[in-house]
């Protein structure tokens, strides 16, 4: 028995090392990621593939068994277990349902392999796995395990329904997620910011190779870039992406692409010290001058919560790349009227806003005295630019009928009930309360309270 187990083990070995030699070469870009687990027979672990974000612990059997039936089986077995580990769901399970969040997980990156148009992963996807996934998009452009969970949640399938879900997307065992001890808690956070970092310096090298092909690569591009924008308030990543929210403006710089070297080289070879063109000392990017943030300080809106969403936001207009140096900011407070407005322009007096934050009102929620009041604003040439806004709150109020003339992000702490039925023009975005105090936390880490202001753009 322990001469069969031992062969099985090495088997195991050389199944898993032949899948990263196949899964590298059909997808160089995740090669960082391949090669960070190490790779142990475990099968008084697991009686099939598990992974504590450090450790790929495997039962030969297994592996043997998959082997035989399908090689791409195998190859696509140990690719969900590091896209397990790379979109980070190994570390972002704090206090969800276990069950749920396991199997949310694992479809979502189940949905991701079945994307990919790789012969070493190619597998007919089972009619089942193609009918969940279109209900899901039915709610969400990109199928994240926290999209997948919240829906779920809403649904609460019955425990027939839940089981055979479950086999449908089962791969690997997440027996090893959750830390026993303080030390494995500490080892895990160290864990996660590792392979934050690994993602990080993946996503470059994943656009440059993706682009202009039709493998199918876009899917793991889109959750991983989802996992790293959502470590950075997903509530503004609407007003610093799209490019609604953002004018087109003239910035001190040179624009590289405007210039041409060759002249320039040639001046310098043919006259010495005088060059036939000058760089332009100008380039035009797309910055957010006007920006409307808007809180519901109705009765279901705590102080706090607004601080650590302000704080966020606060990271998000530190940036150097989105933002210029002088802003026209307008943080209104409203519950079914306007209780204040408090004009920001710029970075030091937003902090100061922060730090003095009172909340006023606490009335019913009524989002159509803010519409008006903006578009008066507008009227008067006091936000000529602007074409994003942020709404904090939970989502129950009144709703403007008519769609504004700018963007409009509705911020929300968890899913409305059923019963509210937001607008079509609305963009939704939940933000769970543990998921915001501790992007209030990174923010507060990633950028201290003194600003170089050489850093940012001036107009």
């Amino acid at each position: 028995m322990e001469e069969r187990r031992k062969n099985l083990d090495e088997v195991g070995m050389e199944i898993l090392q032949l899948s990263r030699s196949e899964l590298y070469m059909a997808l160089p870009y995740l090669d960082t990621a391949l090669c960070a687990l190490s790779l142990t027979p475990g099968s008084d672990v697991t009686l099939s593939l598990a992974t504590d974000g450090e450790t790929l612990h495997y039962s030969g059997a297994y592996l043997a068994e998959r082997y035989l039936r399908s090689r791409e089986g195998t190859n696509r077995a140990y690719l969900h277990v590091v896209l397990h580990c790379m979109l980070r769901h190994i570390y972002k399970k704090h206090g969800r349902d276990s069950r749920l969040w396991d199997l949310s997980c694992d479809a979502a990156v189940e949905s991701i392999l079945d994307s990919l148009d790789y012969p070493c992963l190619r597998q007919a996807a089972a009619p089942a796995k193609e009918k969940f996934y279109g209900q899901c998009r039915r709610e969400m452009k990109v199928l994240t395990a926290e999209g997948i969970y919240r829906q779920l949640l809403r649904s609460q399938p019955e425990e027939y329904e839940l089981a055979r879900l479950e086999r449908l997307f089962f791969v690997d065992d997440h027996g090893l997620w959750d830390p026993e001890s303080r030390e494995d808690q500490e080892k895990r956070k160290r864990q996660d910011e590792q392979w934050k970092n690994r993602a990080q310096r993946t996503q470059t090298g994943m656009e440059t190779v993706l682009a202009g092909q039709s493998t199918g690569g876009q899917a793991v591009l889109e959750q991983v870039q989802v996992a790293a924008q959502h470590q950075r308030v997903v509530a503004l990543h609407v007003c610093r992406h799209r490019s609604e929210g953002a004018a087109p403006r003239e910035v001190l710089g040179v624009d590289g692409d405007a210039f041409d070297y060759i002249f320039y080289t040639y001046g310098l070879s043919l006259y010495g010290n005088m060059p036939l063109v000058e760089p332009p000392e100008t380039r035009e990017e797309k910055r957010i001058e006007d920006f409307v943030i808007a809180v519901d300080t109705s009765m279901s809106t705590s102080g706090e919560l607004v601080r650590a969403f302000l704080s966020c936001t606060y990271a998000i207009l530190r940036s150097t790349s989105t933002f210029t140096r002088k802003v026209n900011i307008r943080i209104l407070q409203c519950d079914d009227q306007i209780r204040s407005d408090t004009p920001i322009h710029d970075l030091r007096q937003l902090k100061e806003y922060m730090d003095h934050f009172q909340l006023t009102g606490g009335s019913a929620t009524d989002f159509r005295p803010v519409f008006d009041y903006v578009d008066r604003l507008r009227r008067r040439g006091e936000l000529t630019g602007l074409r994003g806004m942020v709404y904090f709150t939970d989502g129950m109020g009144i709703y403007p009928k008519k769609r504004p003339a700018w963007e409009t992000a509705f911020v929300l702490l968890e899913e409305p009930p059923m019963s509210v039925k937001m607008p079509p023009w609305a963009i939704r975005l939940v933000l769970p309360l543990p998921d915001l105090e501790r992007a209030a936390e990174a923010a507060a880490e990633e950028y201290p309270d003194e600003i170089d202001w050489d850093e940012l753009p001036q107009l």
